[in-house]
């Protein structure tokens, strides 16, 4: 990471943070984060991945391993301050200064309310911006809001080396599981000391095992974890439906108690009375009757508080948390606690996300690939089909399709990109493939008209875009705002059973060309390179024919497998594709298109980082 500029004493950052007198700026960095759920997280990340930067320039040493620890805990805090709190565009500057010190700042875009200082606030009257940034007045040296036109600045400035270890045994690095954090309970005096920098520690790291999960229920038993026995002996969770309006009662509650022989007959008493809120939306703590002698003798008598899940202003769920024994929970309890369900909320919000996102994309696809491939008279096909994000949806597509007058057609295409882009282009390039072939129009003309679709799409979208930004009063598009043009490459072809074989026309349109293996082994290629789809205006595209005769096998792929890494190396250097394929020799259609697939797997250690699709076509 580069150094930046030399900033003169007393220089503030970029909306106001101080830099003490002589101090001047070795690296910075900066990133703009949207304000959802996932923000904390790739605060964290991009910290943590400063820090490395840094200490390989040897701006940092072994001894600052504390201050990259605090830096991204107060990254973390400020970063989950600004989405619970303003819910709009995060942007998060870090410097790192002469003297060892970190900067940073974190602006959003809701300026009418300030974070309240974390002192001083009665028990159980938590206001709405909660006790979040004491983490950040403990591990600060100095921290403050700046207010500009529109824009609100929270910094923090920690010492050089961090804040000073803590007596006792460090809190583990990385979380193996959630008891790691929650380790038997010493109450009393114990909480005291805990409650300190020890509790600190846990609500970072805490962050960190549940902005990773993207399964509200995993979600839930981790939370249960966390609290139960640390922060109390009993806590349940009911989470509300999507639609849902109402209290916390509408599900059943997940229950955990220090002593799993209690754990029914708590859930019993709580599913008769559970949680409701209150005029509002809010998260601090209230208070919640005693569960009466579901915890038998030694429990009948207590202090139990219920906590609104909310993320996004939407109550997502109720935290209820109890301990026998108390007539009230600790401040710092009741406070630690509520900032754990701040992250709780945000991480169900996140997987919730993730679910309808998932659910979508699924049906997406399904919608974008066809429901059965058709079988041809005189050949037997076999499909390979791996998206490299399960979630969908794929920049990779085939069919293999009756046209009618004895002809069948097929088509793997590559779509630039992936997501929403691509399953826009693939909704309109496989239905107009269909299209154009059943109405008997030849290879070449096919694709000619294809591209002109394409270019004919892209350039109404970018008129509307235009039109919609001027209607806004808005000003030209900045670099990659704009329309995206819609590339496609594309190998499509027409199969006609002729006697003794199956007469093949293709053309591949900026494509990986199609191989042939022939009984003896010997692979050729066939077709020949044209431009890509959506590029060039008014392109003439030209086929090529072939006879498959039988034993004749046709393999066509996407990039994701001529493409495939392993280092620098590609799968396809040296012909690597056609000496895979000369191995196959006998080999069935199905039996190749496993072994190729086996062997790109094979190519690499890490998982394919592009979607892969190959389609074997043999006649028999």
């Amino acid at each position: 990471m580069a150094a930046i500029p030399v900033q003169r004493a007393g220089d503030a950052g970029a909306d106001g943070a101080p830099a003490p007198s002589g101090t001047r700026t070795l690296a910075a960095g900066r990133a703009t984060l949207p304000g959802s759920p996932a923000a904390p997280g790739s605060a964290r990340a991009l910290v943590r991945a400063a820090f490395t930067d840094w200490a390989d320039l040897g701006l940092t040493g072994p001894d600052d391993t504390r201050l990259g620890d605090d830096a991204t805990a107060v990254v973390s805090e400020l970063v989950t301050n600004a989405v619970v709190h303003a819910g709009t565009a995060v942007e998060v500057d870090w410097r790192l200064e002469e003297d060892g010190g970190f900067v940073v700042e974190v602006h959003d875009h809701h300026p009418a309310r300030a974070p309240r200082d974390p002192d001083g606030e009665a028990p159980y009257d938590t206001p709405e911006h909660g006790r979040g940034l004491r983490l950040v007045a403990t591990l600060a040296e100095s921290w403050g809001v700046t207010y500009r036109t529109g824009r609100k600045t929270v910094w923090a400035r920690l010492p050089p080396g961090g804040t000073e270890e803590p007596e006792g045994p460090a809190p583990a690095p990385a979380l193996v599981a959630a008891e790691a954090l929650a380790p038997q309970p010493q109450r009393a005096a114990g909480d005291r000391d805990w409650l300190g920098r020890g509790a600190l520690s846990f609500l970072a790291e805490a962050s960190d095992l549940l902005a990773g999960q993207l399964d509200e229920n995993l979600v839930a038993a981790l939370t249960g974890q966390l609290i139960v026995p640390r922060l109390a002996d009993w806590c349940a969770i009911w989470l509300e439906d999507e639609a849902t309006i109402r209290g916390g009662g509408d599900g059943p509650a997940r229950v955990w108690h220090a002593s799993e022989s209690r754990i029914e007959d708590l859930q019993g008493a709580l599913e008769k009375e559970p949680p409701r809120s209150g005029p509002g939306v809010r998260s601090g703590p209230q208070p919640y009757p005693w569960p009466g002698t579901a915890l038998g003798p030694e429990g009948t008598h207590g202090t139990a508080l219920a906590y609104r899940l909310i993320a996004g202003g939407r109550p997502l769920g109720t935290l209820l948390i109890g301990r026998c024994g108390l007539l009230g929970f600790p401040d710092e309890v009741t406070g630690l606690v509520e900032d754990l369900g701040r992250r709780v909320a945000l991480a169900i919000g996140a997987a919730r996300q993730y679910a309808r996102q998932a659910t979508i994309s699924a049906v997406l696809q399904r919608g974008l690939l066809p429901g059965a491939v058709a079988e041809i008279p005189g050949m037997t096909s076999a499909l390979v089909y791996e998206p490299r994000d399960q979630g969908g949806p794929s920049g990779d597509f085939y069919d293999l399709f009756p046209a009618g007058r004895g002809r069948w057609c097929f088509a793997i295409g590559d779509v630039q990109g992936k997501g929403p882009e691509a399953a826009v282009v693939i909704g309109l390039a496989r239905p107009w493939l269909r299209l154009l072939a059943r109405e008997g129009y030849g290879v070449a003309d096919v694709l000619d008209r294809l591209n002109q679709l394409l270019l004919d799409d892209a350039t109404e979208a970018a008129d509307a875009a235009a039109r919609a930004l001027i209607a806004a009063g808005g000003g030209p598009f900045a670099p990659g705002d704009g329309p995206q043009t819609r590339f496609l490459s594309l190998l499509y072809g027409e199969l006609t059973p002729v006697e003794g074989g199956v007469r093949c026309t293709l053309a591949s349109a900026g494509h990986p060309l199609p191989l042939v293996l022939g009984p003896g082994g010997e692979v050729r290629t066939v077709a020949r390179p044209q431009t890509l789809l959506g590029v060039v205006e008014d392109e003439t595209y030209t086929s090529d024919t072939i006879d498959l005769l039988p034993g004749d096998s046709l393999l066509c792929v996407t990039d994701g497998v001529t493409e495939r890494r392993s280092g620098t190396d590609q799968f396809d250097d040296g012909d690597g594709l056609a000496r895979a394929l000369s191995g196959c020799i006998g080999l069935s259609a199905e039996r190749i298109a496993d072994r190729i697939r086996d062997l790109v797997h094979g190519f690499g250690e890490d998982e394919p980082e592009d979607d892969l699709a190959l389609l074997v076509l043999q006649a028999q």
